[in-house]
């Protein structure tokens, strides 16, 4: 049996209530019959394994405790078959049939090392209508590569952060891309994390935003507000970028415009969704300001915030600017 063109690796936990659905996408996908599913788990106590068990999958299992976000996934890379490897989430699914194809056909020259595809919210009712995906024109493809790494370090912080805003929900790599530039141990924004040290080793990506997963989280506002402080943290300590607080009633209107158009919900619902993101655009302001406040007292101060928060981040995480 030839050895499979493109793994991909799933970290799971308790994904019983998605698993069946993805496995069941990949499986349509056209390029399935060159294709293999890794599914990472950490202790699941639901019927994730017996759902495993049912398809074609090749299952790794590690202590809970272990769990980490760069270094799991690097252990599902590096037991990949497959000369490109795919990363996502248990609960992603494919827009299409031809989301694997599209992530290859990003890969339009032998100096690219990883495409990136997009995260979108489909329209679901149960799924907050003011993120749902809405395009105003064709997919775009974004390429980057800084040959020198003080081309990329000299960008403002903001289009550092841009230009790395990768997403392991929906991400394809060369094998050989992993293994020059692994994942590395870190709580959060392993890809980020990863698409700068690509970018600084001289890497090119690629953004093809034609190869589309739907993925959505209903967040509670403490959710968000830990979330969002986390992403201000590391965004911070990998692109010098400090946050400036955004006007509380502009997406408040963007929201209420939005919902006012939806006729596919009724007005109570409206009431809801649009409490609903009062919640999280409230949870955001409290978190830059408290991101801002802690940043105020010394980096010292805002590391032992983010700890007490949202757990300890890695000591050789420091800000771009000290490299």
């Amino acid at each position: 049996m030839n050895p499979p063109l493109i793994s991909i690796v799933v970290p799971v936990k308790n994904g019983a209530p998605w698993l069946e659905k993805l496995f069941q996408a990949i499986l349509r996908q056209t390029m399935a019959g060159r294709t293999e599913i890794i599914v990472v788990d950490s202790g699941s106590q639901d019927e994730t394994l017996a759902i495993v068990g049912r398809y074609p999958v090749r299952l790794l299992s590690i202590d809970p405790a272990s769990f980490d976000h760069g270094l799991t996934r690097q252990l599902g890379a590096d037991a990949a078959l497959g000369d490109y490897i795919v990363m996502t989430v248990q609960d992603a699914l494919p827009a299409d049939d031809r989301w694997l194809e599209k992530l290859l056909a990003g890969f339009e020259n032998e100096k690219i090392a990883a495409v990136c595809g997009q995260q979108v919210v489909p329209h679901d009712p149960t799924m907050n209508p003011v993120q749902w995906f809405r395009p105003v024109s064709a997919a775009d493809r974004f390429t980057y590569s800084f040959p020198d790494p003080g081309s990329f370090l000299s960008l403002p912080p903001g289009t550092k952060r841009a230009v790395c805003g990768w997403d392991d929900v929906n991400a394809m790599y060369r094998r050989e891309a992993l293994r020059k530039v692994p994942f590395r141990k870190t709580t959060f924004g392993e890809d980020a994390q990863w698409a700068r040290d690509a970018l600084l080793q001289g890497l090119t990506i690629v953004y093809n935003y034609e190869a589309r997963v739907y993925h959505y989280h209903h967040e509670s506002p403490a959710y968000c507000f830990k979330r969002t402080f986390t992403e201000l943290y590391y965004s911070y300590r990998l692109f010098d970028l400090k946050p400036a607080e955004k006007p509380w009633l502009r997406p408040m209107l963007s929201a209420v415009k939005i919902l006012m158009k939806e006729r596919s919900i009724g007005f109570l619902q409206k009431f809801r969704w649009l409490r609903y993101n009062y919640g999280l655009n409230s949870a955001y302001r409290r978190a830059v300001r408290d991101f801002n406040s802690s940043l105020e007292k010394g980096d010292s101060f805002l590391d032992s915030r983010h700890a007490q928060l949202c757990g300890v981040a890695p000591q050789a995480l420091k800000p771009i600017a000290s490299i």
